[in-house]
């Protein structure tokens, strides 16, 4: 044996000791947090709810629309916020593989120089060397390494974090799905509505034109005034002016939804060829208990997840309260020319080491290290708040969409027999006025009255259509059909290859990572 190599030697059995000990982690353990919800859904009892039958993943097929249909499948994969989305996962990845690697040793670093070394005959300390060599050469070559030993669980606690930001950016991905895929329903919705309005208005006008014709063929003829020719042309061209502003909203109700399939404003007409009808809401839906809105929302885990990060970074900071160990060492070779050395750097010779234990323990900063881990915990108090905020949110925005879907529905059967009685009164109000019954203010108000009703029907319908939709939403349904598929879109995926290695990072579908335990230990 070496004679250098005793005292390492020695040392072994504190070595061993310490990688023993390094099993202790500091700072507190994740445990998932409480929040209240209600027992059950203050509508509970109503037949159009179920609470019993599972919430439908594929919710936006129970309108049997397959335009609809087809522009989901289209954001999928082509909306540009969804694909950010994805990309921050892929960088939570990354970023996990960075903190795994940290409980490996730190420092491994392989270094070699050759110098040529020309010493003054006139500097200090130079003077007296006498026949020394002052032109030499120097070679090394090493390897050196820092190992900091995991002894509070500074790096656990890192991968902890890792792995909890990254099922957060999974469940931020989730999240994102489920609002895209409201959104586009929604304004599939808005745009539908527009038509009908405007078709509506139309149609109107159609009848107000007739009317008019009527009030001037009796003026013509000396059966009224002039007043009545004035009051139908007035409600005629009011009804007209209504129509630009109509196609105004279906434009821009259009250029949204151009955006959200990520195409450029004016590509997506083609897309909404088919019938101009409001989508069809099912007679009923199924809700599901509230609690299950904890397992299914993806924000509220998203909110779970980043609390436990942040639960982690406590045990990181307070890890820095205590000495570190570390083993150190340095191995190579080293030869020079001077004073007449061979300069063989490949000779037994040449050996040079250093290696061996050390102990940092910052204990002057101890005040501001304190402050540190308070920092933290005041973050992670700050994450158990914000969860338990968005439990409430959570069970609000599916009670107020439950209502909202349920009492739509009530007020859709009295606004078909309004809008039957307003026809019936324009019909019976042209034939009076025709004969000379009534006078034309009749008329008029029946009119105006029929464009109201109808008007108020396509809303109702609108409004029961796009309440489904905030409650498919609100109830977090329709990302699990996106479970197996790659966050990033596999042209993306060329492109990113073509810059850096990235294994199977991009491709590697969501599962992998939601198949993970939680980090309270639930699934």
């Amino acid at each position: 044996m070496h004679p250098g190599l005793a005292p390492f030697v020695g040392a072994l059995p504190l070595l061993g000791v310490l990688s023993v000990l390094s099993g202790c982690t500091v700072g507190p353990n994740f445990t998932k947090p409480e929040a209240a919800v209600p027992q059950e859904w203050r509508t509970q009892g109503d037949p159009r709810l179920s609470t019993q039958a599972e919430v439908d993943t594929q919710w936006w097929k129970s309108f049997g629309d397959p335009t609809l249909d087809r522009l989901v499948e289209l954001s999928y994969r082509q909306n540009l916020p969804l694909q950010i989305a994805g990309l921050r996962i892929v960088e939570a990845r990354a970023q996990l593989g960075i903190v795994t690697g940290q409980q490996y040793p730190q420092v491994q670093v392989a270094t070699g120089s050759a110098s040529a070394v020309g010493l003054s005959d006139n500097a200090a300390n130079t003077a007296n060397l006498g026949v020394l060599d002052r032109d030499y050469l120097d070679y090394q070559l090493g390897f050196d390494a820092v190992w900091e030993l995991d002894f509070w669980g500074k790096y656990r606690r890192g991968v902890e974090a890792g792995t909890a930001g990254l099922l957060a950016t999974v469940a931020d991905y989730q999240s994102a799905l489920v609002s895209l895929t409201a959104e586009v329903a929604r304004t599939y919705v808005v745009v539908r509505t527009f038509e009908v309005l405007i078709e509506q208005a139309r149609e109107n006008v159609r009848i107000q034109e007739e009317g008019y014709r009527i009030a001037d063929s009796r003026f013509q003829n000396g059966a009224t005034s002039e007043l009545d020719v004035a009051q139908a042309s007035t409600l005629l061209e009011s009804t007209r002016a209504t129509i630009p502003q109509l196609e105004s909203g279906l434009e821009q109700a259009r250029n949204a939804l151009s955006t959200l399939l990520g195409q450029p404003v004016g590509d997506v007409e083609a897309l909404l060829a088919g019938p101009k009808q409001i989508p069809l809401a099912p007679a009923a839906v199924a809700v599901g208990m509230p609690a299950e809105i904890l397992r299914r929302r993806p924000d509220v885990r998203s909110a779970e997840l980043y609390a436990a990060a942040q639960c982690a970074r406590i045990g990181i900071a307070e890890s820095e309260l205590y000495p570190s160990f570390s083993l150190f060492g340095t191995i190579g070779l080293e030869a020079s020319t001077a004073g007449g050395a061979s300069g063989n750097l490949f000779s037994i010779g040449s050996l040079v080491y250093s290696f061996g234990p050390r102990i940092v323990w910052p204990f002057l900063n101890y005040g501001r290290l304190k402050n540190g881990v308070r920092v933290e915990d005041a973050r992670f108090q700050q994450l158990l708040v914000n969860y338990r905020n968005t439990v409430l949110k959570a069970a609000q925005e599916v009670s107020d969409a439950v209502v909202g879907f349920v009492n739509a529905q009530k007020a859709m059967a009295f606004e078909q027999a309004a809008v039957k009685s307003a026809q019936r009164s324009v019909e019976l109000s042209v034939v009076q006025y025709r004969e000379g019954a009534v006078d034309y203010q009749r008329v008029l108000d029946a009119q105006r009255s029929l464009l109201e009703q109808q008007n108020n029907l396509a809303r109702t319908s609108s409004s029961i259509a796009t309440s489904l939709v905030a409650l498919y939403k609100a109830l977090g349904g329709g990302w699990e059909v996106r479970q197996d598929q790659p966050v990033v879109p596999e042209s993306m995926q060329g492109e990113m290859e073509k810059r850096t290695d990235w294994g199977d990072m991009l491709s590697k579908p969501r599962s992998q990572e939601t198949k993970k335990s939680s980090p309270s230990g639930k699934e």
